[in-house]
């Protein structure tokens, strides 16, 4: 904080020297004008007339999704199912290669610091950077429409997570554990499964449901594209303006998500 000396011979204890609040100022002032040429920007590309009569739209669209079509529910269960299957079998598949990718990208236990650790970060970003609707539409062109491209789809959205978490959680180990082991004559494999392995099980656990957590939520939207599950049956009643069908996949889709997120809270509270 500078101080400078008044007329009166008192400190005069200021916030910012008049450099630092000019600076300030500079900065709030180079803020607001690049609000305003967003918002002309923005402005600009906007049909304004379809804005102002949103809410008389949205209001006739809810009218018109209720009640919702109750009956409907038996067409969904196994739409339903399929989504719960994509998220489960994607999430085992990120598990099986993202857990060794995690070890070989970690410092502290790759088996080289300057080819395989760059390597399996740039593999783990690749994967985190690419939504998995993303994985869904290329994947659904390769292998056509179906689960396969949607549980795909979940398991290369999921790898680059499941690794990134774990191997922080490897790097942030007690290493007075592994020295122990190793002043035994372990070799690197017994030093691997008895001091590093049991540290990061209860965070590995807890990253793993977690993800599926998540998968559940992503697997809802892969049927948009074609990768199966509830989204195909969204997707149709959309298009054929079937607003109370569309209500009815809203409801059990809330329902399947709660019920996901209270199962991976218990289980994370049990492991953690």
């Amino acid at each position: 904080m500078p101080v400078t000396t008044a007329a009166d011979g008192l400190p005069d204890w200021r916030r910012r020297t008049p450099r630092a609040s000019l600076a300030v100022w500079a900065g709030w002032l180079a803020a607001l004008a690049l609000t305003i040429a967003c918002f002309e920007f923005i402005s600009n590309r906007t049909i304004w007339d379809f804005v102002w009569d949103a809410p008389t739209q949205g209001a006739d669209l809810i009218e018109r999704m209720f009640p919702p079509a109750w009956t409907y529910a038996g067409v969904l269960w196994k739409p339903m199912w399929d989504t719960i299957n994509i998220a489960t079998l994607g999430t085992v598949l990120a598990v099986v290669v993202g857990f060794p990718m995690a070890f070989l990208a970690a410092h502290n236990t790759t088996p080289s610091v300057l080819f395989v650790r760059p390597v399996m970060l740039f593999l783990i970003v690749s994967s985190r950077s690419i939504n998995s609707l993303i994985w869904a539409l290329i994947l659904v062109i390769v292998f056509g429409p179906g689960m396969l491209a949607g549980i795909l789809a979940i398991g290369l959205r999921s790898v680059g997570f499941v690794a990134k978490l774990t191997y922080e959680a490897i790097e942030e180990i007690d290493r007075s554990q592994v020295e122990a082991v190793t002043a035994t004559g372990a070799s690197g494999a017994q030093v691997l499964a008895w001091s590093i392995v049991p540290q990061i099980m209860p965070a590995f656990a807890g990253i793993t449901v977690f993800r599926w957590d998540i998968n559940i939520r992503e697997a809802t939207v892969l049927g948009l594209v074609g990768a199966g599950g509830i989204g195909m049956q969204l997707q149709a009643s959309i298009n054929t303006l079937a607003w109370p069908q569309v209500t009815m996949i809203f409801v059990l889709i809330l329902g399947t998500v709660a019920v996901s997120e209270w199962l991976s809270a218990r289980v994370r509270h049990a492991v953690i």
